[in-house]
């Protein structure tokens, strides 16, 4: 009878979640600087519409924009998560997942069906705990080698390279190890540099980017909570971009009241750090749009207790108009439970010229929604280092005819001839993008 409970459970959750009808709005109503905000919708369940992960069949990949084409850079990997490109053109991609919950931080019922709902979605495979190199010496768009460059780590995710350093955001730490070019494989023991929140881990990825000068070091850490129902005191530090002296150790927060900061960038033409992030959950199919937006040091955009901007989220108990007050408007939504976390901007001179600049992003897809949002890559104009238009479809077609996701697109990074490589920790490939005519 034990075991009966939860799988009854299970498919009523399924079975009400699936009564609450389509979206409201047209999706793109949810992108651009001014999103449409409906009025919150909430439910005695959270919509649940997860797209079973099926992996690619022989000869399937995604759709490429009209001028494009893709490739498999490289195939049979492990939950390919994030990239990072070395000078040297090497690729490192963190082929990582969540690290197991401490006793008693599970979440109960609730935690249970939303492992059952990711387990289906693809997201609860072990962690592989690796960081691979890939390397193209031919320069035909396939990695020809493939190595096992740092392992035994702890669901590693943000790499940044500092002179003869580079650094790993593990979840629960930021270590360093000694590289030398063009190495495949790094055997040196990690050296810890600072401590990061982990615990519950309820956002686990530790995005991470060095700044110009190579003095300072910011990563991403999300909330531990969707609004703060697991007690504001395990959110110290989290919700933040943090900043890090990778001389010494010391961190402080760099930026506040962002659920979950996931992808961070430099926009090249302003100079300002950007970053990706994911909004909450549980307030209706078009809320809360994922956003991205230029960091303002010391601001404070709003999580918990409001999001885009001011606007009160009432189920944060105790308000905190104060904070409220102070909390700054993003500059750029990507639509509501897009999972928006890939983040890059456009480089080299292999994409046309209005590439260069603009913000390309990768959207995992929504597991809430309906109809679906995401699960795709998706193309920003920039002007003058800020957003300037719609976005623009660059990678689609990861979802099948029977409403399967054959891919999940996560982490953006261009190579070094150019052309932008996609992380997918469901088809556990590296997609190649490029221009189909020099």
């Amino acid at each position: 009878m034990s075991r009966l409970v939860p799988v009854v459970s299970a498919a009523l959750l399924l079975s009400v979640s699936a009564c609450d009808g389509g979206a409201a709005l047209d999706p793109a109503r949810g992108f651009g600087p001014d999103p449409t905000l409906p009025a919150p919708h909430r439910s005695l369940l959270p919509v649940v519409n997860v797209a079973e992960a099926v992996g690619w069949p022989e000869g399937r990949m995604p759709t490429p924009a009209p001028g494009f084409r893709v490739q498999a850079f490289a195939s049979g990997l492990d939950h390919p998560r994030w990239l990072y490109r070395l000078p040297n053109g090497d690729t490192l991609v963190a082929e990582t997942n969540a690290p197991p919950k401490p006793e008693g931080m599970k979440g109960g019922a609730r935690g249970f069906f939303q492992r059952l709902f990711m387990k289906k979605a693809g997201a609860q495979v072990p962690s592989p705990n690796r960081i691979t190199l890939l390397r193209d010496a031919d320069g035909d768009g396939v990695a020809e080698t493939k190595t096992a460059f740092l392992q035994n780590l702890m669901s590693p995710f943000g790499m940044a390279l500092i002179g003869d350093t580079l650094y790993v955001a593990n979840a629960d730490a930021v270590v360093a190890f000694p590289y030398q070019p063009g190495q495949t494989q790094i055997t040196a023991a990690p050296r810890r540099i600072a401590e990061l929140p982990a615990a519950r881990n309820h956002h686990w990825t530790k995005s991470l980017v060095a700044s110009r000068d190579g003095s300072r070091l910011y990563v991403g850490v999300g909330s531990n909570s969707n609004v703060g129902e697991n007690g504001l005191e395990e959110e110290v530090d989290r919700a933040a971009i943090l900043e890090i002296d990778p001389a010494t150790g010391a961190r402080r927060v760099f930026a506040s009241g962002l659920r979950n900061p996931v992808g961070l960038a430099w926009q090249p033409d302003s100079g300002r750090l950007w970053v990706s992030v994911n909004e909450r959950d549980e307030l209706g199919h078009d809320l809360v749009p994922d956003y991205m937006t230029s960091v303002t040091p010391g601001g404070f955009y709003g999580w918990p207790w409001s999001y885009y901007g001011q606007i009160v989220d009432e189920r944060v108990e105790p308000a905190n108009p104060g904070r409220v007050a102070s909390a700054l408007k993003p500059d750029y939504a990507l639509g509501a439970h897009t999972a928006s976390l890939g983040l890059t901007f456009g480089e080299g001179a292999m994409f046309p010229a209005r590439y260069r600049g603009g913000a390309f992003v990768g959207q995992h897809g929504s597991w809430n929604r309906k109809p679906r949002n995401g699960y795709r890559v998706i193309f920003v104009p920039f002007a003058n280092g800020a957003p300037a238009g719609p976005p623009e479809d660059l990678l689609t077609g990861f979802i099948n005819e029977q409403d399967q996701a054959m891919g999940r697109p996560v982490g953006v990074q261009f190579d070094a001839r150019g052309a932008l490589l996609v992380a997918d920790d469901v088809g556990n490939v590296i997609w190649r993008v490029s221009p189909s005519a020099p």
